[in-house]
């Protein structure tokens, strides 16, 4: 069992760059799997979530060389290609390979069995069962969670689906579905939400990228090997956002870091809150918009988080949540209850850690009132959540004395070397090993 130990920090400095893309990195390899011809991708991000992928496809028959410096070689199969595991895919903590998946496996000629930590068995899959079923799938599940059992050889029809909730991941499984059903497969979304996976498509079908509402997939599509690198992901450089932003003399710059504008309303909100953020050399790769970002010490203010950013911001809510914690007046987060179904209930989790710490914060089936403060010495619970145990080691940063932060083997799904990197820039942030027994 791993912990965070989190210091005071002075003013943090440097040029550093985060891992890759989380998002992008899984769909890259799920793209390169069933294209034709060699998938070269180099930035993927090595952490547990993307091996647990990488792990699946190699279980499905192909031939994946590496992560080895973040560069992987993809012998793709096609899309008819994939092989029969013989045991069933075990994902780790890995929502987002278990949602994909399942669309996938849905269209092919065999019979898949997904399944996953305590943690992701608990997290539900109903709503991307139902519209999968409405395509044609057969798929077994536990009260709506892992394992799921796919049956194969079903025909896949198109579909016109609404999504009720706005989901990324949801959306995803569907067009991936409709690669193998018959006609087409339109999504459309309340709010639009990451477009990775239309991205990704329009580079392996070499097709130009254009952003629609309803998205749709033929499935006559055919796709090719690409070779390009994975950006920065902006979810784990806003853990340093957020840090530099609150530590005065912070001077930072963050390399290669992917601003696709349904990812960059983080960017907004600390913006809003007062943040001074500089966006510099833009440029593009494998059709998603790549800059480098510049940030420095600013005094922050509370805010009401505007509705039509919250879909866009959902993964930076728990390193947001902090950033509230430490600004002056009050932060109202409302129309986010999907935080409730992620690695844990992050609502709950930060509200309880930042009270903890001597914050004032209320919960909402939907949100959280935060009240800017102090943070105060105090061991927290991550629940096993890599992103509330980043965002909590950020607190501990500007914090009074030391935070502690308990159950943190989960950092290295997005973030392997976190301790390693912040304490390249100047924060104080330590992994002690072992139950934890306080002084």
């Amino acid at each position: 069992m791993t912990h965070l130990i989190s210091r005071r920090a002075g003013a943090l400095s440097g040029t550093v760059t985060v891992p890759g893309d989380k998002s992008i990195s899984h769909r890259s390899v799920i793209f390169g799997s069933i294209a034709k011809g060699v998938s070269e991708i180099s930035g993927i991000l090595e952490g547990e979530d993307v091996l647990a992928t990488i792990g699946a496809f190699k279980a499905l028959g192909v031939e994946i060389l590496g992560p080895d410096q973040g560069v992987i070689r993809i012998q793709g199969v096609g899309k008819m290609g994939l092989q029969r595991s013989a045991d069933a895919l075990y994902l780790g903590n890995s929502g987002t390979s278990m949602r994909l998946l399942s669309g996938l496996l849905s269209g092919q000629v065999f019979d898949s069995v997904l399944t996953g930590d305590e943690s992701l068995s608990r997290r539900p899959m109903k709503r991307v069962i139902d519209p999968l079923v409405e395509m044609g799938a057969h798929i077994e599940s536990l009260n709506g969670c892992a394992p799921l059992q796919i049956s194969g050889q079903r025909q896949l029809t198109g579909i016109n689906y609404r999504l009720p909730v706005a989901s990324a991941q949801v959306k995803s499984a569907l067009l991936l579905a409709g690669l193998f059903a018959d006609g087409t497969t339109r999504v459309e979304e309340p709010v639009l939400t990451r477009d990775h996976t239309e991205r990704m498509l329009s580079a392996f079908s070499n097709t130009g990228f254009r952003k629609t509402n309803p998205c749709e997939v033929q499935g006559s599509m055919s796709l090719t090997g690409q070779h390009f690198n994975v950006p920065s992901d902006i979810s784990s450089a806003a853990f340093f956002l957020v840090a530099a932003s609150l530590s005065p003399g912070s001077d930072l710059v963050l390399q290669n870091v992917g601003i696709n504008p349904t990812r960059s309303a983080v960017l907004k909100i600390l913006k809003m809150m007062g943040a001074d953020i500089a966006l510099t050399a833009h440029r593009e790769s494998a059709l998603e918009p790549v800059c480098d970002i510049r940030v420095r010490y600013a005094p922050l203010r509370g805010i009401e988080v505007p509705g039509e950013l919250v879909a866009n911001a959902i993964d930076e809510f728990p390193i947001l949540a902090v950033a509230a914690a430490a600004a002056r007046g009050q932060t109202r987060i409302r129309g986010a209850a999907e935080l409730r179904v992620k690695e844990s209930d992050r609502i709950a989790a930060m509200v309880n850690g930042l009270k903890t710490l001597g914050i004032e914060a209320v919960e909402f089936p939907d949100g959280m009132d935060i009240q800017g403060g102090v943070f105060n010495q105090g061991v927290v619970e991550s629940h096993g959540d890599h992103r509330i145990a980043m965002a909590f080691a950020v607190a501990g940063s500007v914090s009074e004395n030391l935070v502690t932060i308990l159950n943190s083997d989960n950092v290295a799904t997005s973030f392997p070397g976190f301790a390693r990197l912040a304490e390249s820039i100047g924060m104080q942030v330590t992994e002690g090993v072992g139950d934890y027994v306080s002084a």
